[in-house]
C-alpha cells in the first residue's frame, strides 16, 4: 500500500505555520524514500492513512532513544521506526543507519555510550531485566535500540565495541507480538516499535505509552490484512506445528538454531 504518514491536525501542536510546515516534513521524509511519494501535505489514500491513530501531539518523555538502523531497514515499506518516530519529538528519537560506528565518525554516540545512563536493548546472558534498572533509576536515561532483522542486529551488537560499554538490558518475555504482518524468528520476538513502547512504559512508568505507540501499528497490520495480506505466524510456530514450508537450510548452524526453537530452548 503506498501512503503518506502525515500528522493529524498539525496546526492543534503547533505555535506556527512554519513549525507546522517543518513538522509535516520532517515526517514525509522518512517515508518518502521508501515508498517513492511526492512531498505534498495530503494524505493519500484517505482510507489507509495513518493520521488518526497517532498521537495529536508527540508524548512527553524524559528517556531518549538511538535507533541504530542496518541499511537494508531503509528499503522496506513495512518498517516500524517511521511510526514510533511519527509519536514522539525529534529530540526524543534519533535514527542513525549504517553497520560500522567508530568514535571517529559518531563521536556523539560515543559520549552516549559512555554516560553511564544510557542502556541498551539487547537480550543475552549478560542482560538485566529492565524493569530491575528502572526501578533503581531516578534521572532520564538514553536507551540504544537495534533496528533490523535478528542475524543484522546481532552483527551490529558484536562488531560495534561501543555497543558494549552501556549497561545491557532485555525486556520479559511476557507478550507477543502484534506485528503480524512480518514473521518474526520466535512467538516472544517483537518489533523495533514494539520494543520501545515497552521499554519507554517502564522507564516513564506510564504504561498509557506503550497503548498509545502500538496504535498505529495495530491499524496498519489491520490495513494490510484488509487488503490481502496474509497473517505471519513466527518460525517458531511454524516448526512446531508442522507447518514450515520452506525447505530446510543445509547450514548445521541454522539447522542447530531450528532444532533449538523447536524444544523450546532459549537462543
Amino acid at each position: 500500500l503506498t501512503f503518506c504518514l502525515v500528522l493529524q491536525k498539525l496546526s492543534r501542536s503547533c505555535v506556527s505555520p512554519g513549525h507546522k510546515e517543518s513538522r509535516a516534513w520532517e515526517v514525509l521524509n522518512t517515508y518518502s524514500a521508501a515508498l517513492g511519494i511526492k512531498h505534498q501535505f495530503k494524505c493519500r489514500p484517505q482510507k489507509v492513512c495513518l493520521c488518526p491513530f497517532l498521537p495529536v501531539h508527540p508524548l512527553k518523555v524524559s528517556t531518549c532513544l538511538y535507533i541504530i538502523q542496518h541499511p537494508a531497514e531503509e528499503s522496506r515499506v513495512l518498517r516500524t521506526v517511521p511510526l514510533l518516530a511519527a509519536c514522539l519529538p525529534p529530540d526524543k528519537c534519533k535514527i542513525l543507519v549504517g553497520r560500522r560506528f567508530n568514535e571517529g565518525r559518531y563521536p556523539e554516540l560515543a559520549t552516549v555510550c559512555r554516560n553511564p545512563n544510557t542502556l541498551i536493548l539487547y537480550p543475552g546472558a549478560e542482560a538485566t531485566n529492565l524493569e530491575e534498572v528502572a526501578v533503581m533509576s531516578s534521572s532520564p536515561s538514553v536507551m540504544i535500540i537495534i533496528d533490523g532483522t535478528w542475524s543484522q542486529a546481532k552483527d551490529i551488537f558484536y562488531k560495534n565495541s561501543l555497543f558494549r560499554l552501556p549497561k545491557q538490558v532485555q525486556l520479559k518475555p511476557s507478550i507477543s507480538s502484534q506485528y503480524v504482518i512480518r514473521t518474526q524468528p520466535t512467538n516472544t520476538c517483537l518489533s523495533t516499535l514494539e520494543c520501545a513502547a515497552v521499554a519507554l512504559s517502564i522507564m516513564e512508568k506510564n504504561k498509557s505509552i506503550q497503548e498509545t505507540i502500538l496504535h498505529p501499528l495495530q491499524a496498519l497490520c489491520s490495513f494490510q490484512l484488509q487488503h490481502g495480506a496474509q497473517i505471519h505466524h513466527s518460525k517458531e510456530h511454524l516448526l512446531k506445528n508442522g507447518l514450515y514450508d520452506k525447505p530446510m537450510p543445509k547450514n548445521k548452524r541454522k539447522l542447530r538454531r531450528m532444532e533449538l526453537l523447536v524444544n523450546n530452548v532459549k537462543i
